[in-house]
This record gives C-alpha cells, sequence and structure tokens, in this order.
C-alpha cells in the first residue's frame, strides 16, 4: 500500500462515525413524523455536529448518501444469497430485501426528493446497481430452471416497487407488498406449455 493510499482511506474511528451517522439518519428519515434536522441526527448518533458536516456538507448529501448506502447493500448481497442457497430462494429473499429498501425510500420520500429525479445521477446509479443484482439472480433462477426466462429485470423490479408506494397510507402496505412478492414469484415460476 503507497503512502497516498493511507492517506486516502479515512481512519477506523472516521469510517465508524460515518456509518453510525448513515444507520441513525435512515432510522430517523424513515420513522420520523416531522422533518430531521442535522444536529438531531448528530445528537442521536452521538458525534458532534462538526463531524456530521465533515462527512456529509449538507442535508441532501446526507440524503443521497443514506439511500446510496442502502442500494450498495442491497446490490452486493446478491452474489452473497446465491451462495448460501438455492437461485429461486436467493431472488426470493432479496426481492423482499428490495421491498424494504422500497419501504424506507417512501419513507425518505420528502428527503429524497430533491436528489432522486428521472436523469440524476442517484436515479442512474441505483437503477443500474438493482437491476445487475436482480439480473444476476433471476438469471441463475432461469439457469437452475426454477423460473421462466422470458422476463424484463426492470420489470420484475417495477412490479415488486409498486406495491408499497400504491398502498403507502394503509396500515397494512407491508402485509400486501410481500402479497404482491409472492404472485410476481408466482409469475416467474409459471412456465406456459
Amino acid at each position: 500500500m503507497s503512502e497516498s493510499d493511507i492517506a486516502r482511506s479515512p481512519r477506523a474511528d472516521a469510517q465508524r462515525n460515518r456509518e453510525r451517522l448513515l444507520a441513525t439518519a435512515l432510522k430517523l428519515f424513515t420513522s420520523s413524523k416531522k422533518e430531521v434536522t442535522l444536529s438531531a441526527v448528530a445528537e442521536r448518533a452521538g458525534v458532534g455536529i462538526g463531524t456530521l458536516y465533515r462527512h456529509f456538507p449538507t442535508r441532501d448529501a446526507l440524503v443521497e448518501a443514506v439511500y446510496r448506502h442502502e442500494v450498495e447493500r442491497l446490490s452486493d448481497a446478491a452474489p452473497a444469497l446465491l451462495k448460501k442457497m438455492p437461485a429461486e430462494k436467493a431472488l426470493e429473499e432479496w426481492l423482499t430485501r428490495y421491498v424494504g429498501l422500497v419501504a424506507a425510500k417512501r419513507g425518505l420520500k420528502e428527503a429524497v426528493r430533491s436528489i432522486f429525479e428521472p436523469g440524476t445521477d442517484t436515479y442512474a446509479y441505483s437503477r443500474d446497481r438493482l437491476t445487475t443484482a436482480v439480473t444476476l439472480l433471476l438469471d441463475a433462477a432461469a439457469e437452475s430452471g426454477d423460473i421462466r426466462s422470458d422476463f424484463d429485470p426492470q420489470d420484475v423490479l417495477l412490479a415488486v416497487a409498486a406495491s408499497p408506494w400504491a398502498y403507502a397510507n394503509d396500515g397494512d402496505w407491508e402485509d400486501r407488498a410481500l402479497r404482491m412478492l409472492r404472485l410476481v414469484m408466482d409469475g416467474l415460476r409459471y412456465k406456459p406449455r
């Protein structure tokens, strides 16, 4: 490792602070009924406001980092799930987690409005990462013969993502979203003769 690599990699405590800030911000943004302030995030994370600003100079920067972090965690889970379980089960588990990400985005709706419009870097980034991950899982499940192969990965993502948004005001939106996921999985398993 060169000196420039050492200089660029964050210290362990700085990385822990960043992770704590992201986790705290996600929890606050998705559960609070009122606008979340940066000082509230810093306080709840147990760091000073200066620490927060060193990592995230604006509220939009924090919101974008939270969302990107969740997209990365989900997309990185795809190959790990394939190593741990059969392809069809890995696909279903990943899509269940995807419902969770959509729900988090729903909770972040007001916060992400300014950074998550079609054509923005965040939109393109998340679409590319998630499409790549679901394609890996769909291809593996189709190759194993558990699901059909005539699907469009983005159609699958859209079908699964629609229910948390459509039922956003229902108290049982999560149950509805999971029922929709089961319908999508049944549709993928159906093989026309």
